[in-house]
């Protein structure tokens, strides 16, 4: 496979590396090195990409910044009782123009994906989930994304693609593959009205912070949905974090943040995750560590996925039905994990995205809404978007 836009991890995280436990994560990856070039990707399931691309973040002036720490932090963890193997394919330097990156990550993206293996991109500017998305192109029809994030990151889709206007692309540039968008984490008061009403106008999901903080079990649906699921370290609170990542007093603590980052690993469909706005200052070693500890719960979730979404086989799951009004809802119930979906009907006469009956995930309290004649509002939002 042809990675040569990739370079090397540095031998500052290497020389580091070898003083770790035999037993440390660092030991038992396979790391891209000046000395030895790119790993063999054969048996990998997992695989690290820096992208050292920030020049699309509305404050750029100019900054430039490493990985070395999150990478000395990770290495240093010991694993779990994994059986996935992992790489460290090194870093995406920034190409001569920003489209330059964005066509080294998506075409990088896009080939791991092709093979199977769930890349991990440790980035700058969260921009680069466009180039993400554009990834899967030619790879499946329709792609769900999930942003982490206290804003929507909508914008001014008029003007040139930022750190803040991202989604109104991926919405706006065709080709048109993007089926859902679900901002988890999101705080009313960065997010101007009419993005509020375009995000209800699109039916696309968003869950606010509080609901989040109160029931974090509650975006496990979401994530099992998802492609693609794109962090932003600035829905951190700042109190978790280092000196130059503080952004706001309000936002998920570290203990919410490596939830999310389990569920998104346990996710039987997403096939790449991404950290952004990644910012070192002088006391850097509490967000690297943190970025570490989201790594490593990610990996932990991709070690417990289980196929638990093959509904040909009855003994697999049970099946439910609630009368809601007049409609019909259908509900299936895992008979391995308990995890709980809903079925969308399909509208013979509407040409929809889907062309079949899909099955959306969902939680057991939808299902006792139902119950009480409350229709659950990711259905609601599914089939109108099936309708569209």
């Amino acid at each position: 496979m042809n990675f040569n836009f990739l370079s090397p991890v540095s031998d500052l995280v290497l020389a580091h590396n070898e003083l770790l436990s035999a037993q440390a994560l660092g030991r038992k990856l396979k790391i891209h090195s000046e000395k030895n070039g790119i790993p063999n990707l054969d048996d990998v399931n997992i695989a690290i990409i820096g992208v050292l691309e920030n020049r699309n973040d509305v404050n750029y002036i100019g900054e430039t910044f490493g990985l070395d720490e999150i990478r000395k932090a990770f290495y240093s963890l010991f694993p779990g009782t994994w059986n996935t193997t992992m790489a460290d394919l090194g870093d995406i330097h920034k190409g001569e123009t920003v489209e330059d990156t964005y066509f080294a990550v998506k075409t990088a993206i896009n080939l791991l994906v092709k093979k199977n293996i769930i890349p991990i991109i440790l980035g700058g500017s969260q921009d680069l989930t466009y180039a993400n998305y554009r990834a899967y192109d030619n790879l499946i029809p329709m792609v769900n994304v999930v942003n982490v994030d206290s804003k929507f990151d909508l914008g001014d889709s008029s003007k040139p693609i930022k750190n803040n206007s991202f989604v109104g692309k991926i919405i706006l540039n065709q080709p048109y593959n993007l089926f859902n968008y679900a901002t988890v984490g999101y705080q009313t008061y960065f997010n101007s009205q009419e993005e509020i009403d375009l995000m209800n106008q699109l039916y696309f999901e968003s869950y606010r912070l509080g609901e989040v903080s109160h029931n974090i079990s509650l975006v496990e649906p979401v994530l099992r949905d998802a492609n693609i699921v794109s962090v932003d370290l600035t829905s951190v609170k700042s109190s978790e974090v280092s000196l130059k990542q503080k952004f706001s007093p309000n936002g998920l603590n570290g203990k919410e943040i490596c939830a999310i980052a389990r569920y998104a690993g346990i996710s039987n469909k997403v096939s790449s995750f991404g950290i952004y706005e990644y910012k070192p200052s002088k006391d850097d070693e509490i967000t690297a560590m943190l970025v570490a500890q989201m790594l490593w719960y990610f990996v932990e979730g991709v070690n417990y996925r289980v196929k638990d979404d093959d509904f040909t086989n009855d003994n697999n799951y049970q099946k439910f039905i609630a009368l809601v009004d007049d409609d019909e809802l259908i509900f299936y119930k895992s008979t391995k994990t308990g995890r709980w979906w809903i079925e969308i009907p399909f509208i013979t006469e509407v040409n929809n995205k889907l062309k079949r009956h899909t099955l959306l995930p969902c939680t057991h309290e939808d299902y006792l809404d139902a119950c009480n004649n409350k229709v659950p509002e990711r259905w609601y939002k599914a089939f109108r978007k099936n309708c569209v």
